[in-house]
């Protein structure tokens, strides 16, 4: 029984793992790299296994660095079967064209780049259409209802709470004589979500993959989020700006909504416009509508009692282009939400345009922000921000609230973990930056003392009876490490050429600002040749 790490490995994006047991071959989750160009480059790579050769793909939730990558396997000959929650299902079904449709939109822009430089045009990673032909290949099973997979292995969801339909995989295998249980979190959400139910606790596990996005931090407590929201709130609207929150589609909005409602009726915050503005996060917020088998008992009797936390008088749902626009000539006083969640595309990049700049405004992160990404430059400090070819100064107040994030924290995870009855022989660490795992992995074996092992991207592990065994770092690893490696320093290359010969063929007569630059080049070369090295 051996497990490839296809991604998710000391990154937080891209999960995937390539289970090879009992004579299947099965794909846990296919996500997309997100974040800088280094990761974003994989998603284009050669695979590390034939996708002709995969017999499932099972899928723990419908975020697109989960899933994002299912179009591409399937245009590239996977032709098993995908077994997701029911809910999952249907937001795979608005998740997966959307995508499409960004790959599409980000082709043809580099495209118009490309041909006024003279270079190659680029085809997208896959189309809407490609997209909506990967659905034929979903089915949708319900928690707790026993899969069997083949006589040898056997599939059971349990509720992961992280988002509407996110499930843990448990996967109980009978092969050399042995049976082990494989479980894996997917994203773990916290407790006391609103909408829907807590993470459910196992009974046991023999090999748990669990995930460590926020295993060093934990998040404010429920009264002190709400409490910090509604000081940014009240602040921004008394300076008449805008409240832009970048915020992820489907869970985030959606709670986001819930506590917004809740608060006006409460008299807590001022009743203010609040747009929603993304056709995808309208769609969701659809679906979640339809499939109350999610909800807790709080957002049912909510529902019962006849109050809507999707539908309250002052929020507003923009779905075109147009009425996007029109946002953008308020003078202040509304409240934003706009996808994408990290500011890598979508309408929000339009709408942190027009208020980055403006220091009555506040823009506000309530989820995690990938490494790379334009929403981790903003709220890491950035005086100065690119946005559609356009530097743009950073005036805006930049806030953040952790408490909103749909992921356990740092002592949930522990929690969860300790609640396994029978201890796992290994706990293998996914789904979280490097450095975090390994701080993660030292709290685990001192508060736990159980075994934890954090793989490398394309690392492929033999589970054995006692413990894990390390492969030999396969071909594909050492080729996909090295090829990284030459297009990080071919693009370091290209810059630095191109700011030496600006340097160079200055006719100005400021000569210190050309030494000036010239070292700052140096710097730069040295300090990729010690972190080229590592």
């Amino acid at each position: 029984m051996k497990l490839t790490f296809c991604g998710g490995a000391r990154t937080v994006t891209g999960s995937s793992f390539l289970l090879d047991a009992a004579g299947m071959k099965i794909l846990i989750d296919c996500g997309m790299f997100q974040g800088g160009k280094r990761l974003r480059e994989r998603n284009y790579s050669n695979y590390p296994y034939d996708p002709a050769e995969i017999d499932y793909i099972i899928l723990s939730h419908a975020h697109i660095d989960h899933s994002g990558l299912i179009p591409r396997v399937v245009r590239d000959g996977f032709r098993g079967r995908i077994l997701a929650t029911k809910a999952t299902v249907s937001l795979a079904g608005i998740m997966l064209p959307d995508s499409g449709h960004i790959q599409t939109m980000e082709a043809e822009w580099i495209n118009r780049k490309n041909a006024r430089a003279g270079r190659p045009l680029v085809e997208p990673l896959y189309t809407v259409e490609d997209a909506y032909d990967s659905l034929e290949y979903f089915q949708g099973i319900d928690y707790y209802e026993t899969q069997t997979i083949t006589p040898e292995i056997t599939l059971k969801f349990y509720d992961a709470g992280h988002i509407l339909g996110s499930a843990i995989i448990e996967l109980t295998i009978t092969e050399n004589g042995s049976r082990e249980k494989l479980v894996f979190t997917g994203d773990l959400g916290k407790s006391n979500q609103p909408i829907i139910r807590d993470p459910d606790i196992l009974e046991d596990a023999d090999y748990l993959i669990l995930e460590g996005t926020y295993g060093t931090r934990d998040h404010e407590l429920e009264e002190q989020k709400l409490d910090v929201l509604q000081t940014i709130i009240h602040k921004t609207v008394a300076q008449q700006g805008n409240i832009v929150v970048p915020s992820f589609a489907v869970g985030r909005t959606q709670e986001l909504l819930y506590y917004l409602s809740k608060m006006m009726r409460q008299h807590k915050i001022p009743n203010i416009p609040t747009y929603i503005d993304s056709p995808l996060a309208i769609s969701a917020t659809e679906i979640f509508s339809r499939h109350p088998e999610c909800y807790d008992v709080e957002m049912r009797q909510m529902l019962y009692s006849g109050k809507d936390p999707f539908g309250f008088p002052e929020v507003v749902y923009t779905r075109t282009a147009d009425e996007s626009r029109e946002i953008n000539k308020l003078p202040g006083g509304a409240l934003i939400i706009s996808a994408s969640g990290m500011a890598e595309a979508g309408r929000i990049k339009h709408h942190l345009k027009h208020n980055i700049w403006r220091p009555e405004s506040t823009i506000l992160f309530v989820g995690y922000q990938a490494r790379g990404t334009l929403g981790r430059v903003i709220r890491d400090g950035a005086k100065k921000v690119k946005l559609f070819r356009e530097e743009i100064v950073v005036k805006s107040s930049i806030e953040s609230i952790d408490g909103f994030s749909a992921h356990a924290d740092r002592s949930e995870l522990i929690g969860w973990v300790s609640k396994l009855r029978k201890k796992p022989k290994q706990v293998i660490l996914v789904h979280g930056e490097e450095e975090v795992l390994t701080s993660f992995s030292s709290l685990i074996e001192e508060e736990l003392g159980l075994p934890t092992y954090i793989p490398d991207y394309l690392e492929t592990v033999e589970l054995n009876p006692e413990a894990i065994k390390v492969s030999a770092a396969s071909q594909a690893m050492a080729q996909a490490k090295a090829c990284e490696l030459l297009q990080e320093w071919q693009d370091f290359c290209s810059k630095f050429n191109h700011r030496l010969e600006s340097a160079l063929n200055d006719d100005g007569d400021d000569d210190d600002e050309r030494i000036l630059e010239l070292e700052r080049d140096l710097k730069m070369v040295k300090s990729f040749m010690i972190g080229g090295l590592k």
